[in-house]
């Protein structure tokens, strides 16, 4: 789960205002799973957890996420909508923290903690694929050691630095987290980092740029369906402009209203994929 800023035009006031959409994806072609790819865009009119906590109404298991906060009351036993669910932080999350500050003061401390977090990236790399008991059995042995070792390295380096300074403010950051940090390792369908959510996600953010915002609540909702059959096609290889194409055709043809559904799975096995 990820989201983005969605700009939306306040009527009334002459102005826009910032709405969000929030990205529920899965992607289980990593591990081999059967279920294809998909993405679904809700739009909010703030950011706060409680919208997540709506939308995930029903929902048991484990969710990637990357460090806001908000996603803290999804694991509370007072959640609504389900159990508490088990959260997986994004390592790469955390990489990216150690690198702002590598990459500005050429920290070794830093250096060090990027290169124990390549280690581990390095066997996600060959365990890519594989069946999750596989991916279990190599985590367990050779990823679940490093990242306890990492946590008594992030402990002894904390006990050194200011809590104030840049890099012990990034510490405290990953340390806040180890947690989630530390649920990839327990599970083979669970990845290291939260990247392919990013990805689905990316394009709302390069479109910003080209719609400007959207003309009310209802628009940002309507943005939110519209992206996520867009997205949802790519992901699994279908050109997305020609299965819009061809889903509206049909309902300009008089396709039974009672029927709708079928189009969302019917048409992404007829027109051209993009991989051809």
């Amino acid at each position: 789960m990820d989201e983005t800023t969605a700009p939306v035009l306040d009527p009334g006031r002459g102005k826009t205002k910032t709405g969000y959409l929030r990205a529920l994806a899965r992607d289980d072609r990593r591990w081999g799973g059967d279920d294809p790819p998909g993405v679904v865009f809700h739009y909010a009119g703030g950011r706060s957890g409680q919208h997540a906590e709506t939308f995930l109404n029903g929902f048991n298991g484990i969710l990637q996420v990357d460090g806001y906060a908000v996603y803290n009351r999804l694991t509370r036993a007072s959640r609504k909508g389900g159990d508490p669910v088990t959260v997986a932080q994004c390592w790469a999350h955390a990489r990216r923290k150690l690198r702002e500050v590598y990459d500005r003061d050429g920290s070794e401390i830093a250096a060090e903690g990027l290169r124990r977090i390549a280690e581990l990236c390095a066997i996600e790399a060959e365990i890519k694929g594989m069946c999750p008991g596989n991916r279990l059995a190599v985590r367990a042995t050779r990823s679940a050691p490093l990242v306890a070792a990492f946590g008594d390295w992030l402990a002894a380096q904390r006990a050194r630095l200011s809590r104030k300074s840049r890099l012990g403010e990034k510490l405290s950051y990953i340390a806040n987290h180890r947690a989630g940090l530390q649920t990839f390792p327990t599970d083979g369908r669970v990845e290291i980092d939260s990247n392919p959510v990013e990805n689905m996600i990316r394009p709302i953010a390069l479109n910003r740029k080209n719609a400007l915002f959207a003309g009310h609540d209802e628009g940002g909702k309507a943005w939110g369906r519209i992206a996520s059959l867009i997205e949802t096609a790519k992901v699994n290889g279908v050109d997305s402009l020609a299965y819009l194409k061809t889903t509206l055709e049909r309902i300009a043809r008089g396709h039974p209203q009672d029927r709708l559904a079928e189009l969302l799975s019917m048409e992404l096995h007829t027109v051209k994929r993009i991989n051809r």
